[in-house]
């Protein structure tokens, strides 16, 4: 009999960021695995970063459903005169602090719960209830945020509790800290966690993305939650070359949203152009993707930082691969969200994929720190220790100076995808 699975996603290609990969590269395995993957993702979503590169991972046995979706965000557009920004995954709070912004970002925090995307569950149960019976698939997977795609998994699995229903959590629900930035109230957070209790108590399994993650829904359900990190595609790092130049490049990649703070590494980088000479001839900074705007004024501010920072926009999948080797550090920064001792964002790992020295801003005992330090490919930093995140980028400065072979080489392949979709298959119903 052969093997079937539904995968209901929000954000799926020609989406663009990190949210869209973690599903994407299990499907792009799973028919390697024996599974044909099916594919319920909104027709017309509200997502600004488009990255047509991703469409190669699809794989032909790949049955995508593309159903229609409401969204308010064209209401939001008229009230606000603006766009609401949305990447990877969540709603950016705007640095707008007009009372209209206020207002509306009270109004998506406290009505629209769990998220503004509530309003495709009903016409999406109704639609599958009939799909997956036609199709004999009883195998289905809801990823969140935005978690409203759970309880359309909810919904059909009290529909047929024969289903086999997997709740997948790339980031927390009520606990989030992106709702604090909503201005989310106590009555709502009430709600939040009755339909977050409600899905981890009926899923038949519970994946998500860190042991802290792990830790955290277990506590909030009272029931087993399966890890199931984000990883790296080989196949994206075959012809991965790293090479250098006159340049000593720090290079991060991805969001830096208003919960992100690398203030402690642009001051240590300041002080060692102010007492480093060669440093200070060689150093360049790259940030490519969305930065706050606070952040980029606060580099712009300092003379040092100015001239050698540079903020690239997102660029597509395939090309961030082509320059991922010409850096000397990648940088992490983890400092400033809630919890970020169980953050570790699915850039981390392609970082540990290219074998360059990292460097993160962010606690020394969460998760990014224990892969960092288990893998030999980098080491973490508290905000205040300055002097020991100075001094760290100084050594790796040297290294670089000497053309000493980098300490990591290798990738960890057990967070490889491929490796990471067999444990998936493992979790489905043969």
């Amino acid at each position: 009999m052969e093997k079937k699975v539904l995968i209901i996603s929000y954000y799926w290609p020609p989406s663009g960021g990190s949210g869209v990969q973690r599903w994407l590269k299990f499907v792009k395995y799973l028919p390697q695995l024996g599974w044909t993957p099916y594919v319920f993702t909104p027709e017309n979503p509200s997502f600004p970063v488009r990255d047509e590169s991703l469409l190669k991972d699809v794989p032909d046995e790949a049955e995508i459903i593309h159903f229609p979706i409401w969204e308010p965000y064209d209401l939001f557009y008229k009230i606000t005169g603006k766009p609401q920004n949305s990447s990877a995954g969540i709603d950016l709070p705007s640095q707008d602090t007009s009372m209209l912004k206020r207002i509306a970002t009270w109004l998506r925090g406290n009505l629209l719960i769990p998220d503004p995307r509530r309003f495709w569950v009903k016409p999406s149960v109704k639609f599958l209830r009939d799909f997956l019976k036609e199709n004999q698939i009883e195998n289905i997977i809801t990823t969140g945020p935005p978690h409203s795609l759970h309880l359309i998994g909810l919904k059909l699995k009290k529909q047929n509790p024969k289903l086999h229903w997997i709740a997948d959590f790339r980031d927390p629900w009520s606990e989030w800290g992106f709702l604090d930035s909503l201005r989310v109230g106590s009555l709502a957070r009430k709600v939040h966690k009755r339909l977050e209790r409600e899905v981890l108590r009926t899923a038949d399994v519970v994946t998500t993305i860190t042991p802290f993650y792990v830790r955290h829904f277990e506590r909030l359900g009272g029931r087993k939650v399966q890890l199931l990190t984000n990883g790296f595609d080989e196949d994206d790092f075959r012809d991965l070359k790293v090479s250098r130049d006159d340049r000593f490049v720090i290079r991060h990649v991805g969001i830096v949203n208003e919960r992100c703070n690398p203030r402690p590494f642009f001051e240590a980088v300041a002080l060692l152009i102010a007492e480093n000479a060669s440093f200070a001839e060689h150093v360049r900074i790259e940030f490519i993707g969305q930065v706050y705007e606070p952040v980029k004024e606060f580099a712009r501010k300092n003379p040092l930082m100015n001239e050698r920072t540079t903020f690239i926009s997102t660029m597509p999948h395939k090309e961030l691969m082509k320059i991922y080797g010409n850096a000397s550090v990648l940088l992490l920064v983890l400092h400033g969200y809630k919890d970020a001792e169980g953050y570790m964002p699915g850039k981390l790992f392609e970082y540990v994929a290219t074998g360059l020295p990292v460097i993160g801003v962010g606690p020394t005992t969460g998760d990014a720190a224990t892969l960092l330090n288990d893998g030999d490919v980098g080491k973490m930093f508290e905000a205040e220790d300055i002097a020991g995140l100075k001094h760290a980028i100084a050594e790796i400065f040297e290294r670089w100076k000497k053309n000493e072979p980098l300490p990591n080489q290798t990738g960890s392949r057990r967070y490889s995808r491929k490796t990471l979709t067999q444990h998936l298959t493992s979790l489905l119903r043969p």
